[in-house]
């Protein structure tokens, strides 16, 4: 067989062999066009038959060797006629044209010295090329962009007269040509970018034609920015502050930004700014947030987050940091910019210590001191940041080139060493202000020292010295005297703090000695007093508590375990009795240890975080120990007061709430130590604060596994288990409900109750409250459909209509389709006075309580206690044996049976003395017999499904039963006026607790019925140990859902009004009161909306209920209290424009940290809520919600606090009042924040986007934010785009799921416009509701082809296509290709060309001809290059 070499060698030299004489006179004879077509067509005849033959694996090598045959020719007519040969070739379709070209580009000897060749190479290359499919069309470019534009010979050749070395140029300009269409432009500026990324410039020969066809991508960038993100803050541990849109890149802090796209930098690297600014490290910029940039380090979001009490989670979120992975090694995540901004707080914090006088005061000083000692032991521990590192920065940092600003001169700040002056301007060095050396900040180095001495002293044990003694040096910076330091005041907590340097050095100085390291420090002069008199203090072995000596040797000494045991052996003693004496407990026969006094929180804050570690352990440790000798006597109320405190600090979270939940309670429960077991949970109930809700979901799975165990079923610890079970539920936040239950999708069993139907309906009413708040009811389907199928599987059940109606739409249809057949009234009532004939009539004891308390009977037996009453006025003891043996677990089905059964009695009651006598039976049951606790029966009632006159009659009951007695409102009163809800500040809580149990015994095992029975039975059932708990607390989770059923049915609003004024003061002592009050108004906003007075009165009864434990201000302003609390029903206070204002104010000083702020200062820790931005949130919430005006009303006026021209709101800071009202607007109701849809409606519709002659510029610059604002030139398009993008970006995806589609847009600026409103946000959509994204991306299409059949001509169509390619390449895909083919089909011309490569349509019509399409790119084409009539398109 003949090579295919010798076959190809034989085909081409046939045609380009000359004449003896032709060679003799080479340039002297030339072909008539005749016979040079002659010879090409035979030439290609021979090769075609030839090809044919060839197999679909030779091609390439054929081509290649075709290639490498031509360039060896020298001739350039042969050269020239061969390269006819190839052109033609592919002209007919029988060679294709991207295998052509890249072996022309890819040859080895193609040179640019062959400038001939070269030359003829590229002519070539530029007329086949169109015939190429896209991908490969870039593949020449790449290759074409760096090769040999380095070279100066070649730089010389490209200017020189020939101008050979530009042909290569024309063929990039004609692939980048925006007209010709031979790929997708964006495919271009993508391979671009990663060719040239920020900061590296292409050669001076491309420079002008990349640089312009980059910037034609400048108005699609804008499209998918949203208006001043680098602004926008979040309220961290709120709703939205967890989700994607705050992730930060964890090496550059940069956004992370979708594509190679050019997004703005506003004006280079530095910027010049007016005065005046705050100059402090506390802000992380001085720039404004309109010049600054999104390629930026967001480095003030970092900082604020990290300034946030109960922040570190989303600090991790951010920047993606895993906590799981410590301790291993390949796995550390050391994050140097987390680092750096640590450093920066706590400079900041220096800096604030130097202002503040007082330190012990609660001010911002101390809080900042103590959230920052949390986060860098976090930090620290988890190896996110290096201690080493962290210290050496601090002593002095490095500055980078890129961290200083040009600012406007100021001779004042000449005096400040960050600020150096050059020729007129000050440049400020950022780097130079967070470094303490020369700084001379003296007043904060005792609290400095205080946080590193927390890391210090519980990690240096298992760490080298050399990573501690950096230490050693900020010492030396900070401790300049040369005198001893006087010994403080140990009788102020401030005391600890100005020890810190000295236990510092007892450590250090340790460690050196157990390393036998010859790096022993001796004792600083200065420190010596100190030292003295710690040595001293050891001495005494009699230590007292009546200053801080003890805490002082726990801190110095925690490392030395000789020295250490005397003072932590005190603290211990302290709290745990002396082991003799006893104090009673309530209850029967309940004897603690005789220790009341808790330890005081401002001696756990002034103990180091190993010494906290080494207590709370001490105290697990003998708790566990008691628990396995089961021992008689309960713990020391002391000892859980003490321990409740300690677990309210989140950086000893390992042996704190963590050891509670997942260990402790477990090994508790094992040993079945109920009466500890009781504690623990009272503790939870009654004492956690900022507990993390995968604890709680955690605790809540840990009781219903306990409830099913037999050794629980007695009253008292059953009461507890469903009371902690229920406020675990109803105090879910609305945000963690869904995160924490998808995780128990595939067995939803672990978090449901097998038994309790109440349990089950709080969940139900939690998971509707959830999607309510959030948004998700927006989202077709149901997440929980698995949940509530599996809850009606247990214990099924229905809805009465009116509490169904507040339903999302997707619980709605699940109860609809799962309705459950109820027994009817009638039946009920016939079935109890047949059972009740049945025990009338038999007379054998043992018979009759085996036949009642067996399991399976009807659970009447309550009814029958009923009758029994209301006909002979008294029960037996055979009745009382009967409640004995039912057992708790039993019990609750006897009570909802009976709640049913009070319905029908009291309904069909003639009234009158019939009615009394049933009001007082009832009573009787609850407080004389004590047979049914008031908060079960209530909690009973209030979930119960009646309808109409049914419905009112329950309530009333509940009326009843709440106010009728004074039993129940005697202990109310006297609870609330007695004691405070600030548990953290008392020493006396268990005096006033006993005193009150005196005064109003609990009684849980029947003992009234007891006394009653002829003859009285002796109680034997011992009391579980009661340390904070009483009906009066039991109840107010329940009212909670009582104020909720009340509010469904609109005919007992009086009565609601009535148990509010009566037993609002409990809300003194609820854990959430705002929370509640915001949940309340948000999901019954349609049942509120024309209920103004009953408003006043829910808020009025809860905010009023604390007015004796808040300072004044704490949460409604001083302008709702004047003239909304006092309004007339006749007469509504309407507020005007500056209340709005002040509203939004106050929680954008919020957020900026001003200082004092508009709100008084408080321990966050004990705080309902975790931070000040989250307090400043919810209560403006609820202040907005109680508004007797319409939501949509309050929502213009939110929005008008920006659209319009305000006197209160400052231009320079424009953007964080539109960061508040985004994050305000998207906490309330839909009402008030869809009224932005109608702002967006009559944007789009105004003459600015609907007339051609009203604005005769380019459209992106109308729609700048930036600019207009900068300038001074407000546009209402481009502040109500803004004001949507703060907006939007705050919102769940719920509510950004509520965008409406556009659908009858008719021209180009409204359809630009549309683009700027939703591009942002596809990135949210892709990652959290794909289906929406698809019909969104479907929708751009259909816009579009309304516009384009609206429209002559579109004169921003590359715009427009770049966006739309963008959108297929980073989040559609193919997904919407077959509904977008049929839409891009009936596009015009011009627009088909230009989306052909997203359908992948092989054949489109014809382009227009250039002229009619140069227009179609606003941004200027350099070097335009006709564009053939047809372009061969291949895909």
């Amino acid at each position: 067989m003949v090579p295919m070499e010798t076959q190809l060698q034989s085909i081409f030299e046939e045609v380009v062999k000359t004449e003896i004489i032709e060679e003799a006179f080479p340039g002297m004879f030339m072909d008539t066009p005749e016979d040079e077509k002659t010879k090409l067509i035979s030439c290609l005849a021979a090769f075609r038959q030839f090809w044919s033959g060839l197999s679909q694996e030779s091609h390439e090598q054929c081509i290649q060797w075709i290639v490498k045959f031509i360039h060896g020719q020298h001739s350039p007519k042969r050269i020239s006629f061969l390269y006819d040969c190839l052109a033609m070739a592919v002209e007919t379709g029988l060679l294709p044209p991207r295998m052509v070209c890249e072996s022309l580009i890819n040859s080895d000897s193609l040179e640019w010295e062959r400038t001939q060749l070269w030359a003829l190479t590229f002519k070539l290359v530029r007329k086949i090329i169109g015939g190429v499919d896209y991908k490969g069309c870039s593949r020449p470019s790449k290759s074409d962009f760096g090769e040999n534009l380095d070279d100066p010979e070649y730089s010389k050749l490209r200017c020189g007269p020939a101008a050979s070395g530009g042909k290569r140029e024309r063929v990039i300009a004609y692939i980048l040509e925006r007209n010709a269409c031979l790929l997708p432009a964006y495919f271009a500026v993508t391979e671009i970018r990663k060719l040239y990324p920020e900061g590296k410039l292409p050669h001076w020969l491309l420079g002008n034609l990349v640089s312009d066809f980059v910037d034609t991508f400048r108005p699609t960038a804008r499209i998918n920015s949203i208006c001043g993100r680098c602004s926008l803050l979040p309220v961290v541990n709120n709703s939205g502050a967890m989700c994607n849109s705050w992730k930060l890149d964890p090496a550059t802090l940069r956004f992370p930004l979708k594509g190679l796209l050019p997004y703005d930098k506003p004006c280079a690297a530095l910027a010049v700014v007016p005065l005046p600014l705050r100059f402090s490290t506390g802000m992380a910029a001085v720039r404004p947030p309109w010049l600054r940039d999104l390629f930026e380090p967001q480095t003030a979001l970092l900082r604020y987050v990290l300034e946030q009490p109960y922040s570190r989670d989303m600090v991790c979120n951010m920047l993606g940091l895993n906590k799981q992975t410590l301790n291993i090694a390949q796995h550390k995540q050391r994050c140097p910019v987390l680092e750096d901004q640590l450093v920066d707080l706590v400079v900041y914090a220096m800096e604030r210590s130097e202002t503040e006088d007082k330190f012990d005061d609660g001010g911002t000083s101390q809080l900042l001191w103590q959230h920052l000692s949390s986060q860098l032991i976090f930090f620290v521990l988890f190896q996110f940041a290096s201690f080493p590192h962290m210290v050496l920065s601090l002593h002095q940092k490095p500055l980078s080139p890129q961290q200083s600003t040009i600012l406007q001169y100021d001779p004042q700040m000449m005096a400040r060493p960050e600020y150096v002056s050059l020729c007129g301007w000050i440049i400020w060095y950022p780097g130079y202000n967070i470094k303490l050396a020369g700084r001379g900040l003296i007043k904060g180095r005792d609290h400095l020292m205080w946080v590193l001495l927390q890391f210090i002293s519980g990690s240096i044990q298992k760490n080298l010295l050399a990573d501690f003694l950096p230490v050693m040096k900020l010492f030396d910076l900070l401790y300049p005297e040369k005198e001893c330091i006087p010994v403080p005041d140990i009788n102020k907590p401030q005391s600890t703090h100005a020890f810190a340097m000295t236990c510092i050095w007892i450590h250090l100085n340790r460690k050196a000695q157990n390393d036998n390291s010859k790096l022993q420090i001796p004792i600083p002069h200065s420190l010596k007093l100190h030292h003295e008199f710690l040595q001293q203090s050891l001495r005494n072995k009699s230590l007292q508590m009546n200053d801080y000596k003890i805490a002082l040797l726990c801190n110095a000494y925690s490392t030395n375990s000789e020295c250490f045991t005397l003072p932590m052996g005190a603290l211990v003693e302290t709290i745990y009795g002396n082991g003799i004496m006893r104090v009673p407990l309530p209850g029967t026969s309940c004897l603690a240890s005789a220790s009341v006094t808790p330890l005081p929180m401002n001696l756990l804050d002034s103990l180091t975080v190993h010494a906290k570690m080494s207590l709370i352990h001490s105290i697990a440790t003998r708790v566990i120990k008691l628990a396995h000798t089961k021992s008689n006597v309960a713990l020391a109320p002391a000892l859980v007061e003490t321990y409740s405190r300690l677990l309210v600090y989140m950086e000893i979270e390992s042996l704190g709430i963590k050891g509670f939940i997942s260990q402790l309670l477990p090994t508790v429960f094992k040993s079945h130590a109920w009466g500890i077991l009781h504690t623990l949970l009272e503790m939870f109930s009654h004492r956690m604060h900022h507990i993390q809700p995968h604890y709680r979901v955690q605790l809540l799975s840990h009781l219903h596994t306990l409830a099913a165990v037999a050794q629980t079923n007695q009253n008292q610890l059953h009461l507890c288990v469903e009371s902690t079970a229920l406020r675990l539920i109803t105090a879910l936040g609305s945000s963690e409900v869904q995160p924490q239950f998808t995780r128990f999708l595939n067995d939803p069993k672990t978090v449901l109750s097998a038994e309790s139907e109440e349990l089950n309906r709080a969940l139900i009413l939690t998971l509707a409250r959830a999607t309510h708040i959030t948004g998700s009811d927006s989202i077709q389907g149901t997440w929980c459909k698995d949940i509530l199928q599996t809850i009606m599987n247990f214990t099924p059940h229905n809805w009465a209509s009116h509490t169904l109606s507040c339903f999302p739409a997707p619980l709605q249809a699940f109860f609809k389709q799962n309705n459950v057949p109820q027994e009817s009234r009638f039946n009920l009532k016939k079935n109890v006075e047949e059972e009740y004939r049945k025990w009338k009539s038999m007379t054998d004891e043992n018979e009759i309580i085996t036949q009642f308390s067996v399991q399976g009977f009807p659970p009447l037996f309550l009814c029958l206690l009923w009758k029994m009453l209301l006909e002979t006025d008294h029960i037996s003891q055979t009745g009382y044996k009967v409640l004995e043996r039912i057992g708790a677990r039993a019990l609750v089905a006897h009570v909802r049976t009976f709640a049913d059964f009070l319905v029908y009695e009291f309904s069909t009651s003639a009234g009158g003395q019939q009615l009394n006598k049933c009001i007082e039976i009832l009573n009787d049951m609850v407080w004389k017999y004590n047979i049914v606790t008031l908060d079960r029966l209530i909690l009973c009632l209030a979930m119960r499904s009646h309808e109409g006159n049914e419905a009112q009659v329950c309530y009333f009951i509940i009326q009843l039963l709440l106010l009728k007695p004074n039993d129940f409102r005697n202990r109310v009163s006297d609870f609330v006026k007695e004691n405070s809800p600030e548990h953290w500040l008392q020493s006396d809580w268990h005096t006033k607790h006993m005193n009150y149990h005196k005064k109003y015994p609990e009684k849980l095992y029947f003992e009234g019925l007891a006394e009653q029975v002829d003859p009285p039975v002796p109680i034997q059932s011992p009391y579980l140990p009661i340390y904070f708990g009483n009906v009066c607390l039991r109840f107010l989770p329940v009212f909670d859902i009582v104020i909720h059923r009340f509010l469904e049915l609109l005919p007992v609003s009086k009565s609601l009004e009535t148990l509010l004024d009566h037993l609002g003061g409990l809300y003194k002592f609820h854990d959430r009161p705002v929370t509640y009050l915001y949940n309340t108004l948000h999901y019954y906003e349609m049942c509120l909306r024309n209920r103004d007075h009953l408003k006043r009165k829910l808020v009025h009864a809860i905010i009023g209920s604390l007015k004796d434990n808040r300072p004044q201000g704490w949460c409604l302003s001083d302008t709702y209290l004047k003239h909304a609390m006092n309004a007339r029903e006749d007469n509504p206070w309407v507020p005007e424009d500056s209340y709005y204002c002040k509203l939004i104010g106050r929680l954008v000083d919020t957020m900026a940290g001003k200082s004092p702020g508009p709100f008084p200062n408080c321990d966050w820790r004990f705080n309902e809520f975790p931070n000040p931005a989250a307090h400043a949130l919810h209560v403006t919430c609820v202040e907005l919600m109680a508004l007797a005006v319409p939501g949509k009303d309050v929502g213009n006026a939110l929005l008008n606090v920006v659209l319009k021209s305000q006197p209160l709101v400052p231009r320079e800071n424009i953007t964080a009042w539109m960061n508040a009202i985004g994050l305000i607007i998207t906490a309330l109701p839909e009402p008030y924040w869809i009224v932005l849809h109608d702002r967006i409606v009559s944007v789009i519709t105004s003459s600015s986007l609907t007339s051609e002659t009203e604005w005769v510029g380019y459209p992106f610059r109308l729609f700048d934010f930036t600019a207009c604002h900068q300038s001074y030139s407000e546009m209402s398009c481009s502040y109500t785009l803004a004001l949507a993008h703060a907006v939007w970006h705050h919102s769940s995806i719920g509510q950004l799921s509520l965008i409406p589609k556009w659908t009858e847009l008719k021209t180009e600026f409204q359809l630009l416009y549309v683009y700027h409103l939703v591009g942002p946000f596809l990135q949210r959509f892709q990652q959290e509701r794909t289906r929406c994204m698809i019909e969104i991306g479907v929708a751009f299409y259909d816009m579009l082809l309304n516009v384009d059949q609206c429209s002559t001509h579109l004169n921003y169509m590359d715009p427009i296509c770049d966006f739309l390619y963008h959108m297929k390449y980073m989040f559609t895909g193919d997904s919407v290709k077959e509904q977008v083919e049929k839409i891009i089909c009936n596009l015009k011309p011009a627009l088909k060309l230009r989306l052909r490569f997203i359908t992948h349509i092989s054949k489109m019509e014809p382009a227009a001809p250039p002229q009619a399409l140069n227009s179609g790119s606003p941004a200027p084409q350099s070097n335009p290059v006709p564009v053939p009539t047809s372009l061969p398109v291949t895909q």
